[in-house]
């Protein structure tokens, strides 16, 4: 494993940097440094903890003419104690090398990755909040940066992590979702199930229409229009008939963390769940003859957010009985319980970031 090479001049910008706004938003403010690595010769060259600022790249950078470029999202948390742990990195370590594999980019070692983590984490401890549900949200992504235009895999790559101190990723305590029934998202032997930019820039132009019926989140469909695969940026679950019901994971949704902590934690509570495919025909009925009593979208940024209805394509609104989500909030109040440290959960959930004295 490489050392993070720590440059004084990013030490002596954290020290002098602060917030003084109390509404942090999500990815409203960013630390003034980041984690840079270079991949070159057929591995990686150096990690460097740097001041925080703009890229220089080619024009001709293959990332910015065919889109070879991942990303994660992850969080870390103050506890009781004011040490810093971070929430099941290596889980993203490892969505993040899945994804690198499917868009034919370098891997990073495992411990590699969490240690990058582990520095900008550390050397960010003052900038992490203190309010319950405010974390510091890391992004770490790599892109590709050899120059040419011939449509090949890139040999250069760079890799970052930025810092954002961050709030809640909604605004309001519910969301109300729109049903693409023309575009899709993803199909079988695509990319669907790795973090790159590609499948979130196709998700843009329903977004807009989203935000123009007065829907906050879109709700995409499979390649069939039948079944419920994910929202643009996050996964979706129901309450219906008194079971967890989320779409079982393919190759066209990304198999989210927090998604995965959700059911672990619905499990242990002796919630019966069901992963398997979920039709919008089923899940529409189940709201209107409210056996679906609670309907939420989760993921890293929003955690947990109840859906207060649905809006289809001809207008018609369905309501869900709960629209404040008496489970789901439950849920979220353990989960985010255990990453502030208040409450016990599963063993190895929470990584501890080393102290550092600078």
């Amino acid at each position: 494993m490489k050392k993070v090479e720590i440059h004084p001049e990013a030490v002596e910008r954290v020290k002098k940097f602060t917030i003084t706004d109390t509404n942090l938003g999500f990815g409203k403010y960013m630390a003034p440094i980041m984690i840079e690595a270079i991949y070159d010769k057929g591995e990686w060259q150096r990690f460097d903890l740097l001041p925080y600022g703009p890229l220089k790249l080619d024009p001709c950078s293959k990332v910015l003419h065919y889109g070879q470029e991942i990303f994660e999202g992850m969080k870390a948390y103050r506890q009781p104690d004011d040490s810093i742990k971070m929430f099941r990195p290596e889980q993203n370590a490892r969505r993040f090398n899945q994804s690198a594999r499917r868009m034919s980019m370098p891997e990073i070692p495992e411990d590699q990755f969490i240690h990058a983590c582990d520095v900008i984490c550390a050397y960010s401890k003052n900038l992490v909040p203190r309010r319950l549900g405010e974390s510091l949200y890391l992004r770490p992504f790599m892109i590709a940066t050899e120059v040419g235009l011939g449509i090949k895999p890139s040999k250069q790559f760079l890799f970052i992590i930025a810092a954002s101190p961050s709030g809640a990723y909604f605004a309001a305590d519910s969301v109300k979702v729109y049903i693409e029934r023309d575009d899709i998202r993803a199909a079988h032997g695509g990319i669907g199930f790795a973090k790159t930019g590609g499948n979130y820039a196709a998700s843009l132009k329903s977004y807009a229409k989203t935000i123009d019926s007065g829907c906050d989140q879109t709700m995409w469909l499979d390649s069939t229009h039948q079944y419920v695969e994910e929202m643009s940026g996050m996964n979706f679950m129901a309450i219906i008939n008194g079971e967890l019901h989320t779409p079982a994971i393919t190759d066209t949704i990304l198999d989210g963390i927090t998604r995965r902590s959700i059911l672990e934690l619905a499990r242990h509570s002796g919630m019966k769940v069901v992963e398997d495919k979920l039709s919008i025909t089923h899940l529409l009925e189940s709201v209107q003859n409210q056996s679906c009593t609670e309907a939420f979208v989760c993921g890293t940024a929003s955690v947990i957010c109840p859906v207060n209805s649905f809006l289809d394509k001809d207008g018609k609104i369905y309501q869900v009985k709960d629209g404040t989500g008496k489970i789901s909030l439950q849920l979220r109040e353990k989960l985010v319980g255990i990453q502030a440290g208040r409450e016990d959960g599963p063993e190895g959930w929470m990584h501890t970031v080393k102290d550092i004295k600078f």
